[in-house]
């Protein structure tokens, strides 16, 4: 991968991340039970949505599973599956957006109820072409249950 796309990939999750953290962390007050403040949230968000995060990308959708995961689905509007190179995405965006999640203040709420988050991207042409998964093994591994 040449080195502008690389960095913009990074600037593609990190504008990303910054978006889910600042959506979650004002709506799931709106429930009590996980699951439903998960459903909530993403509810709230595809009312939304598509969404143009920045001029590279576009929020499409956003979804949930039961307690454990809440997923956004995410398309690069300039890229092609055929030009990304997934092992750099997974050697340089996957530990930056688990830094993020890590640390983002935020996110306490993900990590308090260890809940995945998952990060899903679609091409330009709506094909799927990688998943991040921030797993509470990833951001919070000293605090399973």
């Amino acid at each position: 991968m040449k080195k502008a796309n690389k960095t913009l990939l990074f600037r593609i999750v990190f504008s990303i991340t910054a978006f889910a953290i600042g959506f979650f962390g004002v709506t799931y007050l709106l429930k009590d039970d996980l699951a439903d403040k998960l459903q909530q949230a993403a509810t709230e968000l595809n009312k939304q949505t598509p969404l143009e995060i920045d001029q590279y990308t576009r929020l499409d959708s956003a979804s949930s599973i039961a307690k454990t995961n809440f997923i956004y689905h995410y398309t690069l509007k300039d890229l092609k599956k055929s030009e990304v190179n997934l092992k750099e995405v997974e050697n340089y965006i996957k530990p930056n957006v688990i830094e993020n999640v890590k640390n983002s203040p935020e996110l306490k709420f993900y990590r308090d109820n260890n809940v995945t988050i998952d990060f899903k991207y679609y091409d330009v042409n709506g094909d799927f072409f990688t998943q991040i998964s921030v797993t509470p093994e990833l951001y919070n591994p000293k605090k399973l249950p």
